[in-house]
């Protein structure tokens, strides 16, 4: 990777891999795009441009003008978002996926998008759940993730492009707020944790979830996309998890530092039926065999970082 293209660099994700390869390529080698403009990106002092993802001919005139060697594409909706408005979530998702996949086409440029664990459905394997196993999810997000993992083999097997990725659990950060994911409770209780010593959760006690802190996520993509290609069996779509919580466990976690900490149940029916049709934990021994994979931060590790990182944020604003 030496010129690297970033669509929906100002999301969860987007933000923090963007930092991080800008850190490691050089701040001029990341081009950073998003529909809408973000000061605090600039002041990052690398080169940004708004680019709507549904625009192929906008994002390939983008690509070639910096001869990106490497795309990175996160624009999406996601989960919850994605059922209250499905035609959009389609459009946007699979219509940009298409676009980003032609313009690496055209230009022979490497490529990673991310899955998901919403890409299962509940015949699924709930335990454990394998890399290959039956999938057929029944959400407009899962039928886009599955359809992107096919979309993007079919890229790598017909025309020969360099396609890679993983299928996030939750992911878990303080630098950007949660953007409509059935997970974002497992950041959410952080910050009223320290605001209101107590939390709501929308999803329903017991409902185990796989998770990753956020560092863990992006070191993973980075180190998928340096990987000897030589290894890669899957090549898209590697299962990913660092641990597998519920509620309760966020709970007992944050109260090792917050002893007196509430939590209690509000539970929204659409995320929820969401949640229940997802493993409750993943394998990811491809990962790990294909690329080394191997996830740093437990639950408490992640609760310690989250706390120390939330406060200071709370305090600034």
């Amino acid at each position: 990777m030496k010129k690297i293209l970033v669509t929906g660099a100002l999301g969860q994700i987007g933000s923090e891999l963007t930092a991080q390869l800008r850190e490691t390529y050089g701040h001029s080698n990341v081009i950073a795009t998003d529909v809408r403009k973000s000061e605090n990106l600039n002041d990052t002092n690398g080169p940004f441009e708004v680019l709507d993802v549904t625009d192929e001919r906008a994002m390939h005139d983008i690509a070639k003008k910096y001869n990106v060697d490497t795309i990175m594409h996160l624009a999406a909706l996601l989960s919850a978002k994605a059922e209250n408005h499905p035609q959009f979530a389609w459009n946007l998702n699979m219509g940009g996926l298409m676009n980003a996949l032609e313009v690496a086409r055209e230009l022979d440029a490497q490529f990673f998008t991310p899955s998901s664990i919403g890409a299962f459905g509940p015949n699924t394997p709930k335990d454990l759940t394998p890399q290959d196993t039956m999938q057929r999810p029944m959400t407009m997000y899962g039928v886009n993730k599955v359809a992107g993992e096919l979309l993007c083999d079919y890229y790598y097997n017909r025309f020969g492009v360099d396609t890679r990725g993983v299928r996030f659990p939750g992911l878990i950060s303080y630098v950007t707020e949660p953007g409509g994911g059935t997970t974002d409770y497992a950041v959410e209780i952080y910050y009223e944790a320290l605001k209101q010593n107590k939390y709501t959760s929308f999803i329903g006690k017991g409902t185990q979830m796989d998770m990753m802190y956020m560092q863990d996520a992006i070191d993973a993509i980075i180190q998928l996309m340096e990987a000897n290609p030589e290894r890669l069996q899957h090549r898209n779509a590697f299962n990913v998890t660092a641990f597998s919580a519920e509620p309760e466990d966020f709970k007992r976690s944050i109260q090792q530092h917050l002893p007196t900490f509430e939590l209690d149940y509000e539970v929204d029916p659409v995320r929820q039926k969401i949640a229940e049709s997802w493993p409750n934990s993943i394998d990811c021994t491809a990962a790990k065999d294909e690329w080394d994979f191997k996830p740093q931060y437990t639950l408490d590790d992640v609760t310690e970082d989250m706390l120390t990182n939330v406060k200071k944020k709370l305090e600034n604003d």
